[in-house]
């Protein structure tokens, strides 16, 4: 049996949640995932706890833990929040970062719309999920790196999370309709990003975002 560190276990249930491979709503027991990761129940509940604190899991007295519920609403209100932080990130990064932003920005975006591209052809199917996932993240929180504030940077990282969560729990039929869209957009908002064109960019992540208001 694979040895899982705390790490490990953390990482692991993370990209399960925000992925919906533990469904939203779902209890989550302890006992059943010590067994999976050979660890202690207590190991295995402080790793919950960390996961509530970011808003991926909940957990009541008597109850116990579960996988966040999701709605059109929750899910609108993340949304929109993530939209704020994501436009103050940019417009901070485009004013401050320099050569090495843009680098790490386009070299993200790059393999982003490789694996659009694929998805577009091939259509998207679980395991390739976690693979485009992944790289959308690694595209957004590129474009946000170089506003200077650490706060910010984190907080999206929670944001981010809970609303990938609700979306991919809410969103399983991907077409190739879909890929061809958000192709253009994150096209968009590299072009603007790169053009030092704060207003544009902002825009562009607002029209990115709005089909989920």
């Amino acid at each position: 049996m694979k040895a899982y560190t705390t790490t490990d276990i953390y990482d692991d249930l993370y990209e399960q949640l925000i992925n919906a491979v533990i469904p939203a709503g779902r209890k989550i027991k302890p006992v059943e995932l010590q067994a999976k990761y050979g660890c202690s129940t207590n190991t295995i509940r402080d790793t919950l706890l960390r996961l509530s604190k970011i808003g991926l899991v909940t957990f009541e007295m008597q109850r116990g833990f579960k996988a966040r519920d999701t709605s059109p609403e929750t899910r609108a209100d993340i949304a929109k929040f993530r939209v704020l932080l994501e436009q103050e990130g940019a417009a901070l990064s485009i004013r401050n970062a320099g050569i090495d932003w843009e680098i790490q920005l386009h070299t993200a975006h790059h393999k982003l719309t490789h694996i659009e591209k694929l998805m577009t052809k091939r259509g998207l199917i679980d395991e390739q999920l976690l693979v485009w996932s992944a790289a959308e993240f690694e595209f957004h929180d590129a474009l946000i790196s170089g506003c200077g504030s650490e706060i910010l940077i984190e907080t999206y990282g929670y944001i981010y999370a809970q609303f990938r969560q609700q979306f991919v729990s809410q969103e399983r039929d991907f077409g190739a309709n879909y890929f061809e869209s958000i192709i253009e957009e994150h096209a968009a908002i590299l072009n603007a990003a790169l053009a030092r064109d704060e207003e544009t960019c902002k825009q562009a992540i607002y029209d990115h975002m709005k089909r989920n208001f």
